[in-house]
């Protein structure tokens, strides 16, 4: 269950949703590769919570595109979450065949808003429209992520990028503002301690 340090409270629905996906998670974990070994034993606290946090930052339902989505963190955990408000809808792009087999039968078992996309990251522009919001956590540096959202962000200037990030977020950020601009809010995550999440608007190639 969540802890209940962090402050994130959920409706009995989704806290249900929460834990048949959880169930699910394990047995999955147990013969693919869906997150760090290390970690599995904190499944609820350093994956669940941790992607929980996003419905604070963003509480409006909209479309989302879900990059590098994996184990589902955080798509699948947004997809529950809209799930519980019946509008919204997020699209998960994951290359990997196993991975999206897995993805496919969280939506399916949680009753997640969400559809599953077996493409590589930088073709997903060619086939899904610009969403309101994409996500991506422990995928890629600021630079390259900007530039898998550079296709959207053309066509959706109110494009927002809610990227969760380690200790090291504001050396890519250095980096990546030698190349885009764009508009930064960070929000301390309270989850782990190093650790924020980083709101991204109005973003552009510089000429």
């Amino acid at each position: 269950m969540l802890p209940a340090k962090f402050g994130i409270n959920v409706s009995r629905e989704t806290q249900e949703r929460l834990e048949r996906f959880a169930d699910l998670f394990i047995k999955w974990a147990a013969r693919i590769n869906l997150i760090a070994p290390s970690t599995k034993d904190q499944l609820w606290e350093r994956h669940i919570a941790d992607s929980l946090q996003l419905r604070h930052i963003v509480p409006t339902a909209g479309r989302w595109i879900d990059l590098g989505s994996g184990g589902g963190f955080p798509g699948i955990i947004t997809s529950i979450v809209l799930a519980e408000h019946g509008t919204g809808w997020v699209d998960l792009v994951e290359s990997n065949n196993k991975k999206c087999s897995f993805l496919r039968i969280a939506l399916a078992e949680t009753g997640g808003r969400g559809s599953v996309h077996p493409v590589r990251i930088e073709d997903a522009s060619k086939s899904l429209p610009a969403p309101d919001f994409i996500s991506a956590r422990a995928l890629a540096d600021l630079d390259l992520l900007f530039a898998y959202a550079q296709a959207w962000a053309k066509d959706n200037p109110n494009l927002k990028l809610v990227l969760h990030k380690g200790r090291d977020y504001q050396s890519e950020v250095d980096k990546a503002r030698g190349r885009w601009d764009f508009d930064l809010l960070k929000h301390q995550s309270v989850v782990e301690a190093d650790s924020v999440i980083l709101e991204i608007t109005s973003l552009t190639r510089k000429v």
